[in-house]
């Protein structure tokens, strides 16, 4: 049996044809399985590697596993399929599940080298998500996998003194338990002092919750818990881009998510303002070290427009595929249009940098000191890698915090949209404070990035929570408007970038 678990080319097939009628059950019900509503087609194993060998009584099987889907309706093994995704799986094998375990299990394997025996969700299990802190302590290699300590001088991933010099101390011992609360990864909390995120569905590439917190620690940006090791594995396309599949850092214990914080100081009836511009200016602070840290560039009259096209278009698809947005669409097609109009009249000055890419309250934590720190900087996982690595607007980052105040206005009953504005307007004043510039000073580019960002949520509403849909798409009809509650400032006003 570990023969072929660690050795794929002894019997791949074997392994994955046994676990095949169980992971189609057991896949698509997990928050992070990016198909759901699209039939499983079949799977194919990237890699296997076995971090416990099973033995009589457990083992830890991690796996790579390609999943291919077809579009509904569609026969199987024909020419509907779509891409395959990449899962990462760390799976438990047991003899017999214990009563405490009950509500991790995938299911009982009946054929190939693990017949007889029960495969588990690993992570629910102390003991083997216990081993994965112990191989991050220790650097090295396991088949494909790579295990990597910070440096002290903040190199790259995957650059030569990476891995070596470790940066941050990483006890033993340290008692695990799983996070449930997420949706696209999956986490592991060690003590109350860190806390290990996995990517479920990974690609080729350095990960931006990887890259981009290295680059703010490299820059003594403490805004941002530092990366304390990783996990990786090798390609499985004949490149050198690895799989980021796990990252470290310290856990920032007695921590509120700004999320939770609004919504508790919205069921009080109590100003949310100071803290606002507390995370104005922790966000400002992050930018201007992603900045200083990685390339910035200025866009030019084609890139702006380029920039506006990109936003028209996933306008017009996702009018097609949500039938309530339709009768704005026209309306909203306009903050594109004058984004592009600006660009037109010159020379835009419009500089793009590194950002965080999906900033929302749920992206912030407040310590109990009150400090803000910004974490998850995955972007949004959706888009292509190479598109969340590209530069972005700084707006985008903005754009995205001052929609989330209004979704927690509107989540709480009665809506409050001075709350919001009170909010928003708190938000930019600390940006300011730190950056300089007022975001409202460029109004149509906060407008265009704030429609952009509306149109994707009311996409991923009528996806995944269809009753909340009537949250962006209340924004959506302030922003085809042109009110001031969505704008953020005067259209006639500077339309400076």
């Amino acid at each position: 049996m570990s023969e072929a678990a660690t050795r794929p080319s002894a019997d791949p097939g074997a392994l994955l044809a046994s676990l095949d009628p169980l992971l189609r059950g057991w896949l698509p019900r997990q928050r992070w399985f990016a198909g759901k509503g699209r039939p499983v087609a079949g799977f194919d194993l990237v890699a296997a590697t076995e971090l416990l060998p099973p033995g009589a009584e457990q083992g830890l099987l991690h796996l790579l596993v390609r999943v291919r889907q077809s579009l509904p309706g569609a026969a199987p093994a024909s020419d509907h399929e779509l891409p395959a995704d990449c899962y990462q799986l760390l799976l438990g094998v047991r003899t017999e599940l214990p009563p405490r375990l009950a509500p991790a299990l995938i299911g009982h394997v009946t054929g190939g080298p693990l017949a007889g025996r029960t495969v588990y969700e690993a992570l629910h299990d102390p003991r083997l998500a216990a081993l994965l802190l112990e191989r991050l302590r220790l650097p090295g290699r396991l088949g494909v996998l790579r295990f990597l300590r910070a440096p002290r001088d903040g190199s790259a991933p995957g650059s030569p003194a990476a891995g070596n010099a470790h940066g941050i101390d990483i006890p033993p011992g340290l008692a695990p338990r799983a996070l449930g609360a997420e949706q696209s990864n999956s986490s592991l909390v060690y003590g109350d002092t860190f806390i290990l995120k996995l990517f479920r569905r990974v690609v080729p590439g350095v990960n931006p919750d990887l890259e981009l917190p290295l680059a703010l620690a490299a820059q003594g940006c403490r805004r941002v818990p530092p990366p304390a090791a990783w996990m990786t594995a090798d390609s499985a396309n004949g490149t050198d881009e690895p799989l980021v599949l796990g990252v470290l850092q310290p856990y920032v214990a007695g921590a509120t998510d700004g999320w939770e914080l609004a919504l508790q100081v919205l069921a009080k009836g109590a100003d949310f303002s100071a803290e606002a511009r507390a995370l104005g200016r922790a966000t400002a602070e992050v930018h201007a070290a992603l900045a200083a840290a990685l390339p910035t560039v200025t866009l030019g009259r084609a890139q702006v427009e380029l920039l506006a096209r990109g936003m028209a278009e996933r306008l017009d698809a996702a009018a097609r595929a949500v039938p309530a947005l339709r009768p704005y669409a026209p309306a909203l097609r306009t903050a594109y249009d004058a984004l592009a109009d600006l660009a037109a009249e010159g020379d835009t000055g419009l500089m793009a940098q590194r950002v965080h890419g999906d900033l929302h309250l749920g992206q912030c934590l407040r310590a109990p000191s009150g400090t803000w720190s910004l974490i998850d900087f995955e972007g949004e996982p959706a888009r292509p890698l190479a598109e969340r690595r590209l530069p972005q607007p700084a707006a985008r980052d903005v754009a995205g915090m001052l929609r989330s105040f209004d979704y927690a206005a509107r989540v709480y009953r009665p809506w409050s949209p001075e709350w919001a504005d009170t909010c928003r307007a708190a938000y930019c004043s600390g940006y300011a404070d730190v950056s300089g510039r007022d975001p409202r000073t460029s109004p149509v580019l906060l407008r265009a990035h704030e429609t952009d960002k509306a149109v994707y949520e009311a996409v991923y509403e009528a996806r995944h929570r269809p009753d909340w849909l009537p949250v962006p798409l209340a924004a959506l009809d302030r922003l085809a408007a042109g009110s001031a509650h969505e704008g953020a400032a005067d259209p006639g006003t500077d339309a400076s970038l």
